[in-house]
């Protein structure tokens, strides 16, 4: 039996590039989770502008090269 997940801290996103991320890391087999911030939070605490990813550690580097991969498509839209 494998022992706990260990998570790493991949980044902190927007919300909307965030979600983007992290369907591409659950379509790539990498367990993740995060930290949303709310409003309240955001209110009083600069630092807490988006959502914070954690990943598998064992896979950050795939979940890093993913990461940048799904960034630049979404920069690369064009505004709506």
């Amino acid at each position: 039996m494998p022992g706990p997940l260990r998570t790493v801290y991949l980044g902190q996103f927007t919300d909307e590039l965030a979600n983007e991320i992290a369907g591409a890391l659950h379509d790539a087999g990498i367990a993740w989770t995060y930290k949303q911030a709310g409003a309240i939070g955001k209110a009083l605490f600069i630092g807490e502008w988006g959502t914070r990813l954690y990943v598998d550690d064992a896979k950050i580097e795939q979940a890093r090269e993913i990461a940048e991969g799904v960034k630049a498509a979404y920069d690369a839209e064009p505004d709506a």
